[in-house]
């Protein structure tokens, strides 16, 4: 009974890791996504000396 039970927890907490690194994954593309829009329309604005910078910092 123990064993079943230790099987049944390792099931639902790989289970919950799986889950927990599918989402992980789509929130790096939703970032990865915003990076390059900010990157393609922060490239045609000028700074400064005549160069083009894409971050704010």
């Amino acid at each position: 009974m123990i064993v079943l039970i230790l099987v049944l927890l390792l099931a639902l907490l790989l289970g919950g890791v799986g889950f927990a690194v599918h989402i992980l994954w789509w929130v790096a593309l939703a970032v990865l996504v915003l990076w390059l829009l900010g990157f393609l329309f922060r490239a045609g604005e000028r700074v400064g000396g005549g160069r083009s910078r894409w971050y704010r910092w």
